[in-house]
């Protein structure tokens, strides 16, 4: 294991910080920055690693230091112990810096300008999507398209082989039709999608392919960003993190993965069932490899015994085609141009979407919490679908997040309770995750951070 002692410049965004910010993220105190920036850097520098134990990459670089030097002509920033596969000759990798300094922009401005800016009442549903919307505009991800040509994969991390070469057969299909890819921007499926679009983009002679990722500070150091990610953002949490997707996206492509990959089936699934967005296009294409053929299948069974078939309409299940997945996407952006148009919704931002504050609240995974979701088969199908979400998401939080992990250990699993027939269909979709070892990369000794009870 080798490290790294490093001065860096900026690259691509925020050369400049005042004393104030500069000293904000110094600070290790409560309204200091410098734990979340410490964190966020170190996933950066970090990508490549084989591990998503949290607790096991902070350990590893336990010696891990962030400083700042100020210079008449700008900032720069130092790094003690820093993972030495983000150097090549002693020299840090462009692309590398570039994620760097994003960090830097987005966890700056999301606190001066977003969260202590008194315009902007995160406990108020359209001020949030207003605020997502500054976020994402300060990275510099709404400086276009000027069509309808962004496609956001979801898909889990700790995929099979087979499935992730699949997601790269499935990039290369539509970069080979002009389209961009979004992701979560770590590894698997989240990359796979991303590496088979520059190929291509590069055949069909795209020069400014779009490969966007973002995460948010909760999972992004067990999921590092993956090197052909161009332009990254950082979101406050899990929530704003899935806005950010179905608000910048006007397709989505599911490819196989576990919990997290549910949580984001849930969300869209929960917010396209709302009255309001009845008539509003997204389509969404679920896809893998034979191989994963029963997972979806799974997944579409579990939805239509929870949330019902009305939610099954909204998305198609291809198998084993690539190029079929890529032709109907792409077929499906004339009709979100065309709804796009006629209501003259922007084509880089989907204002018009109706999201419930029930989508929009921060979850915070406890013992507390996720004991007292509501999930039953009377509530609105919405509804249900949020509180599903929930779930899903207190279980990715226990197997990735280092404070989830240790009060789990402390207090047992977390108990999940609801009517007895949604318990059975949930308890048995969750055992084919951890029977196909969709739960983490290091599933063959996975110990589930939950019990689901009737």
């Amino acid at each position: 294991m080798h490290f790294v002692d490093a001065e860096v410049w900026p690259e691509g965004s925020l050369e400049v910080l005042s004393q104030l910010e500069v000293d904000q993220l110094r600070s290790s105190g409560q309204s200091g920055l410098y734990p979340l920036l410490r964190r966020c850097m170190l996933a950066v520098l970090n990508s490549g690693s084989e591990s998503d134990d949290t607790r096991e990459v902070l350990e590893k670089f336990k010696d891990f230091e962030v400083g700042f030097i100020q210079h008449d002509r700008g900032l720069k920033v130092s790094l003690k112990s820093a993972p030495s596969i983000a150097f090549v000759d002693g020299n840090m990798i462009r692309g590398t810096r570039e994620l760097l300094f994003s960090v830097l922009r987005d966890i700056v401005f999301t606190r001066n300008e977003i969260i202590e800016d008194p315009r902007f009442d995160l406990t108020d549903s359209l001020s949030i999507t207003n605020a997502v919307f500054h976020i994402l505009r300060n990275a510099r991800m709404l400086t276009g398209p000027v069509d309808t040509n962004l496609v956001v994969c979801w898909g889990g991390h700790a995929i099979a082989r087979g499935e992730y070469d699949y997601t790269k057969l499935v990039g290369y299909e539509l970069g080979l039709r002009g389209l961009d890819v979004c992701t979560g921007c770590g590894p698997g499926a989240m990359k796979g999608p991303m590496k088979g679009a520059t190929i291509g983009h590069a055949k069909q002679r795209v020069r400014h392919g779009r490969y966007l990722g973002v995460t948010e500070p909760g999972i992004i150091a067990a999921e590092s960003p993956n090197p052909i990610v161009n332009s990254l953002v950082i979101m406050p949490d899990m929530e704003k993190r899935l806005e950010a997707f179905v608000r910048l996206g006007h397709g989505i492509v599911v490819f196989p993965g576990g919990v997290g990959t549910a949580e984001e089936i849930l969300y869209l699934l929960g917010i396209m069932l709302h009255p309001d967005n009845a008539g509003q296009p997204m389509p969404m294409i679920m896809t893998g490899p034979s191989s994963a053929a029963a997972y979806f299948k799974q997944i579409d069974e579990f939805v239509g015994k929870t949330i019902g078939p009305k939610a099954q309409s909204r998305y198609r299940i291809i198998i084993d085609d690539p190029p079929e997945v890529a032709r109907t996407v792409h077929a499906a952006m004339r009709e979100v141009r065309a709804f796009r148009r006629e209501h003259g919704d922007a084509f880089y931002y989907n204002w018009r979407l109706k999201i419930d504050e029930e989508f929009q609240r921060p979850f915070t995974a406890t013992h507390d919490s996720m004991s007292a979701l509501d999930i039953r088969e009377d509530l609105p199908a919405h509804e249900l679908a949020a509180n599903l979400r929930r779930v899903f998401s207190g279980i990715v939080s226990g197997n990735v997040r280092e404070d989830t992990a240790a009060a789990i250990e402390q207090n047992g699993p977390f108990m999940i309770n609801g009517s007895e027939r949604i318990m059975k269909l949930l308890d048995a979709l969750l055992r084919s995750f951890v029977d196909q070892q969709r739960m983490k990369l290091s599933a063959a000794d996975y110990q589930p951070c939950y019990r689901v009870i009737a």
